[in-house]
């Protein structure tokens, strides 16, 4: 038995619902259990309403079983009810029992197969969820937190959650309420492709246009009080002089006055 180094703050983590918990002291069989967890763990990291595993995609490897034992693990889950088996003609999906699970499989079994079932068996990490997302980018994964962006998946695609995270991240604005004004943004507005991040990067260039032309509209103003202060002080030293010289008189003191200030 090699040695577990221990779990880290990065990774991922799968919800396990409750009643399973209590189901514990019931299983005796290792391959149910591990099929079930198994279970648990691929489609809670699964994308779209779709979400179920063919027979093939409970692999031996991961699961240090055979063929056989898993197909024992799989027939005494669904036995129990923790996992569901619906079939249409060559077809058979194992779903969770839980309220998407059983809408899920009775649309499977009535022949509703969507276009997403074709993809449901890529790896579960093949693109990162928005739990790691949100944790990489964003903050501690918090239990509150967690539970948010499970009621967020139910709402929004991955896609848009993933999005939304990442501009939070670029904005530097990392916190759950920007991320969900972003969502609600693009939900009530509607989101063209891409079109956000570009309107943020031109945003971002029209702030640094508008601070350049103040800073030119403000060094223009400088310049002019610089200049009426020169002229000032031009006509003082000119208004001294003829003092001294006694050519001074009223009539003289405003011509130098608007002479120096044209």
């Amino acid at each position: 038995m090699s040695t577990f180094t221990g779990f880290t703050s990065s990774e991922t983590f799968t919800q396990i619902p409750d009643s399973f918990i209590h189901l514990l002291k019931e299983i005796d069989d290792a391959a149910e259990l591990k099929v079930t967890l198994y279970a648990l763990w691929r489609i809670e990291h699964m994308e779209g309403s779709f979400r179920a595993l063919r027979e093939a995609d409970f692999e031996t490897e991961s699961l240090g079983m055979d063929v056989k034992k898993i197909k024992l693990g799989l027939g005494k889950a669904v036995k129990r009810g923790t996992l569901l088996r619906s079939t249409k003609d060559a077809d058979a999906f194992y779903f969770l029992n839980s309220p998407r699970g059983r809408l899920s499989a009775e649309t499977f079994a009535k022949g509703n197969l969507p276009e997403s079932v074709k993809n449901i068996s890529a790896s579960p990490m093949a693109q990162p969820n928005a739990f790691k997302l949100y944790e990489q980018n964003i903050g501690p994964l918090t239990p509150l937190i967690a539970d948010t962006l499970k009621d967020a998946e139910e709402i929004y695609s991955q896609e848009w959650l993933a999005d939304a995270i990442k501009l939070a991240a670029e904005n530097n604005k990392r916190s759950w309420k920007y991320i969900e004004a972003i969502l609600k943004r693009w939900k009530e507005e509607g989101r063209a492709e891409k079109q956000d991040r570009r309107n943020n990067k031109k945003d971002g260039q029209q702030g640094i246009s508008r601070k350049i032309e103040q800073l030119r509209s403000h060094r223009q103003e400088m310049i002019c009080r610089a200049t009426r202060i020169v002229r000032i002080v031009r006509a003082w030293d000119i208004c001294v002089m003829m003092c001294r010289q006694g050519t001074l008189i009223l009539e003289n003191w405003r011509s130098v006055f608007a002479a120096v200030q044209r």
